[in-house]
Formats: structure tokens, sequence, C-alpha cells
């Protein structure tokens, strides 16, 4: 291609740190910054002594890092300078601010231009903090940890007795951190979590209670508590709530549960559950 000037110039040029000549000596280390460096050839150098270019080759070789003469150099030689052209079509290192995204390909950063599969938690993505570039995992943006358990058949509860509820049947623990109808707080897990948990009881007569709440560490949290009365003769009665609790690792929560009917009642299964999931940036 024909240009107006000067043809535009390619290549990462170097000049090489100054080299002292030693009597008797032909090869010599290349450096650029205290650091060797190895030209792709020798082609790829202008090397200047006592002010006369060399002949690639025939008046030098380079071997890697080492430039080495036709012959040895003697007292009063001066190797005026090395300057390395750079690599075939190697552009050099852009300077700041000159690489747009217009400049590169849509997969830049992860070889691919679609998500064909759902993130694993410990998938990381980059975010910028304040213009510093970090990593963190995926799960950081998920409401996890999390689950829900339920009871596979009806619960008998004794006559005001305060008894945990045996949910045995998960539909989902992503950190596998509800056991033996407790959630334990994983590691490095704590914060603020929304908890919910909803049950029916069977069969309450007209005026007697039944009280639910959840347990942190074996102590009722305060405002879990809810309380209803049967009315107008036996009937079953709702327990739910749902709200936000604060809590740190290695802490156990549960749902307990105890009623002042005169026998035993039952919570139905169908209608009994216990759920919860840490909350996003809070």
């Amino acid at each position: 291609m024909a240009y107006i000037g000067a043809q535009p110039s390619f290549g990462n040029f170097q000049t090489c740190d100054a080299i002292s000549v030693v009597n008797g000596q032909a090869a010599y280390t290349l450096q650029v910054g205290g650091v060797n460096i190895s030209p792709q050839s020798a082609q790829h150098c202008l090397v200047s002594l006592n002010g006369v270019l060399q002949a690639p080759i025939s008046s030098y070789t380079i071997s890697s890092s080492t430039l080495t003469f036709a012959a040895n150099l003697a007292t009063g030689d001066v190797i005026d300078f090395v300057t390395i052209l750079g690599d075939t079509l190697d552009l050099g290192v852009p300077s700041d601010s000159t690489v747009t995204a217009a400049k590169l390909n849509n997969d830049i950063i992860s070889g691919t231009t679609a998500l064909t599969v759902s993130p694993a938690a410990t998938d990381e993505i980059l975010l910028s903090d304040a213009g510093t570039l970090k990593r963190t995992d995926v799960s950081v943006f998920g409401n996890a940890p999390a689950f829900k358990v339920t009871l596979s058949g009806n619960q008998t509860i004794a006559h005001d007795t305060l008894t945990r509820v045996t949910f045995d049947t998960e539909e989902y623990d992503t950190h596998s951190a509800f056991a033996s109808n407790i959630f334990t707080v994983p590691t490095n897990e704590g914060g603020k979590y929304f908890f919910e948990f909803h049950t029916l009881v069977d069969d309450m007569d007209d005026a007697d209670s039944a009280l639910m709440y959840i347990e942190l560490d074996g102590t009722k949290v305060v405002g879990s508590l809810e309380q209803k009365y049967g009315s107008g003769g036996t009937q079953n009665i709702t327990l739910n709530w749902g709200g936000v609790i604060t809590v740190t690792a290695g802490q156990t929560v549960e749902v307990v549960i105890k009623h002042l009917q005169g026998g035993n009642q039952d919570l139905r299964s169908a209608d009994t559950y216990f759920a919860g999931h840490k909350m996003i940036g809070l």
C-alpha cells in the first residue's frame, strides 16, 4: 500500500542497556532495564560498533539473549548501541487509554459468546470496585445459602410441651446446612436472613391456644412469636411468621411449637414448611 509521507512503523522497538567492551571477548548479554531480552533474530537488530552499523550474520549473530561478534573486541572498541526492532507483526505495548471496546472481540473474557449452562456457585465473575477490577464468586449475587423443608407426614404434638418441628424433607438446601431439623449458618455466611414458617394445627377447641416461634441457639427470637386461638367450637388454626433475623456463622436456627389443647394435636404435613435465605447486600 502506498503512503503519503513516511510509512507507518510497526514493532516493539527497544534500545538495549549500554554494553561495556571486554578486551578479547566477542559475546555479550543483551538486556533492557537490567532484564535479559531475546530478539527474534539478528536481522531484527541494529548494532553499531565504533560508529559503524554491523551486518547481521556476517558481523554478528544472536542466540537467545547473547550477541556474538564475528571477532573478539579489543580495548578501545565501543558498542554504540543495540536497537531491537521487535518481532514480526509485534505492535508492542499499546499506550494507555488507546484500546477501545470496538477493538476487542466479544469473547475476550469468557472465550464464548453465549452462556449455555447456568454458572456454578463457585464460578467467578469480574466487577469494578471504584475502578479496580476484582473477582468474586457467583454465589455472592444469589439469595444463598437458602433452604426450604417440609414434613413427610403429620407430626403429633403433646399437650403443653414445647416441641421441635421435625422437618424431614428438603425441597432445596444450597449449602447442605439443614440437618436434624436444624439450620446451621455456614462458615463465612453470617448476615441478615429472611426466615419464614407456616403450619396448620388440627382441631383446636374454642379459646385454646398454640404458639410457634424460631429459636436461635436454643433461645426464642424476639418478635417471632405467633399465637392463635380457636373460636366457635373445634377448628383448625394456622400459625405463620416471616421476618429478618441477623445471624452469625455457626449459629443454629430451628422452629418449635406448643399448644394448650387437652390432648395430642397434629401438625398437617401438607400445610407445614420452614424456609430461609441470606439477603443480598445486607
